[in-house]
This record gives C-alpha cells, structure tokens and sequence, in this order.
C-alpha cells in the first residue's frame, strides 16, 4: 500500500544555510520544495505531492526516484548496458558481509584491485579532506554521494555521524541504491536515496557542506553543467571534490583508451557501451577549463597507491604503450 504525502509549500527563493540533519528536497518538476530530508527519514512506499504544482514524486523501496520520465527513458540504454557490464564483472553479492566489507576487503574477490585504489582513495578523504572539514563546522556534515552505486561510501560517511545523501541512477539490489538495504542491521536509519541524474539534482541550493563525485564525474556528458550544479547544491565555503575519475596528460592518450574499451566491450558484450556521450576523462585542459568558467581553483591531492601503481606510467613508456590512466583527487571551495 501507497501513502500519499503532501508537502509543505515553501518558496523556490528560499535557500537555508546547512545545517546537521536536516536538507531540503526540491520538486524535480517545479523547482519547489517537497519536505525535509533528515536523520528520521524512513518513508518506504509513498507518493509526495507537491504543493507549487501538484505534481507527484515516487518513494518506492526506500528510493525516491526524482528521474522525470523523459530523462529516464534518455538513460534507459545506459543502465541496461552498464548493469549488464557490472554483473559479468562479479559486482555485488547475496552476502550483507560483501557490503559490510567495502571498500576495505573485496570478500568475492572478483575486484579486488579496483576496491584497492578505492579504499586508498576514501581513506585519504576522510582523514585529510573531511576531518578538516569537519574541524572547522563543529557538527557533522551533510554530504552529498554522488554516483553512490552500492551506497558503501555513504554507509561509512553515516558510521561517523555524517548525514549523507546517496545519488545514481540504478536502483538495483546488487549494485544499486538497493543495495543499501544490507546496512540496515549496523545503522539506526538508513541514509535517504534518490535516483536521479548529476546535472538535475533535486535540493535545494546551499544544501551540502561536502559534495563528492564517487568515481561518477567522467561519466557526465557535459562537464560544465555537471559541475555547475554541484557548485549550486553546496553551501557558500563548502567543498566539492571529484575522485577517482581517470586523468590524462593529454586528449590522444584519452581518446586512444576509449577507441580500445569500445573494441573491448564489443568483442565481450557485443556493444561498445557508449549510449550516452560520456566524457570518461579528465586532462589539465579540461579541468582549467573549469577553473575559467566558475572561477574555482583546483586543489589536487595525489594518494599514494603503492609501488606498483606509482611505476605503471614507466612501464607503459618503456613497453611503447599509450600512457595508463591517473586518478588524483580534484578539491575546490564553493565562494560565492
């Protein structure tokens, strides 16, 4: 059974500053706002209408999906090829210990590399990024999980008091916002999850200390856009970061890897899984860009990955392969 909630009419021009506990949810429709999203949030199966338009958003499973119709149906092949490559890659697992697990031990085994560097990546967020943040906000932090997939990011976030909010476009229980469900058991309340897409999202502005693309920022197709509501969803001071997304020194050495993985993925999954024009990297170039259009300024973090990692580029030259790809950590304070 569906319960209908009604949301409270709040003026678009209203935008709070963040505080602990508490971010306003806004109508992917009209731009109002629905209702808070706080620590108590445990709406399962429900409709909220909003009061500005009328217009009604699903929470179903937990999950409110703020992806219009039209936008999802832009999405659709996306999700199919991607959820497709994630399952014949070993992603996800039956066992709540899988999820419990992450990103520090990969007990399937199946990515186990790939959950080292991630493991490495979040450590260094946490210790030199977010603790400082933290420090100086004297509370804990509304953050915004963008790219959440199985949500692992934001169930660490929330063993540490944080308020996280986890974002992605798939839903599913194995590698998806559903997955959250295994954390159910350790947390009081499960964080909110919302389906919707990086460059619609549905808060209010000045919603978020902290917004963190989790290995999701190379999937924009615009990266202006993209960027630009992050920027939007964070608080004046606040912080946005970009991790683990692949870097290169140049285009051609970007452009030659996307040429081999669409060989790649055609030969093992019969298509080249590019339904949506991704960027799929980043170059100095492009991150200056950036830098010129909203008059930000990149930090760059470089976490140490081990030895191996550190001598792939020397290895590649030596081998006269294309050069491997780079993943640092991209910060930027939100002045304005």
């Amino acid at each position: 059974m569906r319960l209908e909630v009604n949301a409270e009419s709040i003026s678009p021009s209203v935008a709070p500053e963040a505080t602990s506990g508490s971010i306003l949810l806004m109508c992917p429709h009209c731009g109002g706002t629905l209702r808070p999203l706080n620590r108590t949030w445990n709406i399962q199966d429900a409709v909220i209408r909003c009061a500005s338009c009328d217009s009604a958003t699903e929470c179903k499973g937990g999950i409110l999906r703020a992806l219009s119709a039209e936008r999802a149906a832009h999405f659709s092949r996306f999700i199919t090829d991607y959820e497709t490559v994630r399952a014949a890659e070993g992603r996800g697992s039956a066992t709540v210990e899988f999820y419990l697990g992450l990103p520090y031990e990969d007990i399937s085994g199946h990515n186990t590399n790939q959950w080292k560097i991630r493991a490495r990546t979040f450590r260094y967020i946490e210790e030199k990024i977010i603790a400082a943040i933290a420090a100086v906000a004297q509370r804990p932090l509304n953050i915004l999980d963008i790219g959440a997939g199985n949500c692992w990011m934001s169930y660490r976030l929330a063993l540490k008091n944080h308020l996280p909010v986890a974002v992605d476009l798939l839903t599913n229980d194995r590698d998806g916002l559903g997955s959250a469900v295994h954390y159910a058991s350790i947390l009081p309340t499960l964080f909110p999850r919302v389906q919707s897409e990086s460059d619609h999202l549905p808060f209010r502005s000045g919603s978020f200390d902290l917004v963190i693309f989790n290995a999701s920022f190379h999937y924009s197709e615009d990266y202006h856009k993209t960027l630009a509501e992050a920027l939007r969803c964070a608080v004046v001071g606040g912080t946005v970061l970009i991790a683990d997304s692949p870097w290169y020194s140049n285009e051609d050495s970007g452009r030659q890897m996307l040429v081999e993985r669409r060989a790649q993925f055609t030969a093992r999954y019969g298509f080249p899984s590019d339904s949506i024009k991704s960027l799929e990297y980043l170059t100095d170039r492009r991150l200056q860009s950036l830098e010129s259009e909203f008059g930000v300024k990149w930090k760059i973090h470089k976490p140490f990955y081990g030895v191996h990692w550190a001598l792939r580029p020397l290895r590649a030259r030596l081998a006269r392969r294309r050069e491997p790809s780079s993943f640092n950590i991209y910060e930027t304070r939100v002045d304005r």
